[in-house]
């Protein structure tokens, strides 16, 4: 199994929506988005948040792929945004730990 920084270096989404999730990654706050996104009462820990969110944007992108009409451009960027925001964020955890 691939590593969760290999897995998200490895996703390759169409230039507009990686560009819209760069311009908000900045914007990201993980206490209020990430209990919505994961269906959760609290923010899990970083790499337990990448790998359900992971999940959920590749069931996402094979909605866009598929072109079924219960895709939501909107919500696959804030996906992407804080798919983003928790990989920044365990990349500062392992960091801290060196």
């Amino acid at each position: 199994m691939l590593d969760l920084m290999t897995r998200i270096r490895q996703l390759q989404r169409p230039a507009l929506l990686a560009r819209a999730a760069r311009f908000g990654v900045d914007e990201y706050r993980r206490e209020t988005v990430l209990p919505r996104l994961l269906k959760t009462a609290h923010a899990p820990r970083p790499a337990a948040a990448l790998m359900a969110l992971l999940d959920i944007e590749a069931a996402t992108d094979a909605r866009r792929i598929a072109g079924t009409g219960d895709y939501a451009p909107a919500r696959h960027v804030e996906l992407l945004i804080a798919i983003s925001g928790e990989a920044r964020m365990l990349q500062a955890t392992a960091l801290r730990a060196v």
